[in-house]
């Protein structure tokens, strides 16, 4: 009998146990979660970019701005190299030391230069080096400003407006200090298209 009594005493206690999660974690918690997201609609909706009332992409997540062969549209500012595909993101896992690694920069090195019609030696990391995802939308300011002639010139617009898009599109370090100052592709190109109509 005693048995009994401890193991319906255990079955209550589990049954409580279980009522008591279900309700916070199956119904308290993502009514929370779902009223948070609902203050933040934009983020929590994957952060669209509209144009011309179409979604055109995220500005979290980089695009890539070529043709169907995957020559870079000289129109356009162009990203850092990257999978650009949620499906495939990740990194190569190559270090350093890695000579497939050396070659690949180097050759996409040569391809920015030739690209921006400058030195390979002025030629940004970030031009050349995908980001730990491969899907970072972000390139350094001093990246964005090396496209500044190429896009002007395609563009048929004058250099210092194409720049002053540029300065305007920085994005300062996170909270004053932390990482470094960004430029988002995706909203300096649709910033571009905008000054171009």
């Amino acid at each position: 009998m005693t048995a009994f009594r401890s193991a319906t005493r255990q079955l209550a206690v589990a049954a409580r146990a279980l009522a008591l999660f279900t309700l916070v974690l199956g119904i308290v918690y993502p009514l929370h979660a779902t009223a948070a997201a609902s203050a933040f609609p934009r983020q929590a909706g994957g952060s669209p970019a509209i144009i011309d009332g179409t979604v055109t992409g995220s500005t979290l997540i980089g695009q890539s701005f070529t043709d169907s062969s995957g020559t870079a549209l000289p129109e356009f500012f162009q990203s850092r190299p990257g999978a650009y595909d949620g499906a495939a993101s990740g990194g190569s896992n190559l270090g350093p030391s890695s000579t497939e690694l050396a070659e690949t920069v180097a050759e996409r090195r040569r391809e920015v230069a030739a690209l921006e019609s400058v030195p390979a030696d002025q030629v940004p990391a970030d031009a050349v080096t995908a980001s730990a995802s491969g899907l970072d939308p972000h390139i350094s300011p001093d990246y964005a400003y090396l496209q500044v002639p190429r896009v002007a010139r395609a563009r048929e617009l004058p250099e210092d407006a194409v720049r002053a898009l540029v300065d305007a599109a920085v994005a300062g370090r996170t909270a004053g200090f932390l990482g470094e100052p960004t430029v988002n592709v995706l909203e300096l190109n649709m910033a571009l298209q905008e000054l171009d109509t």
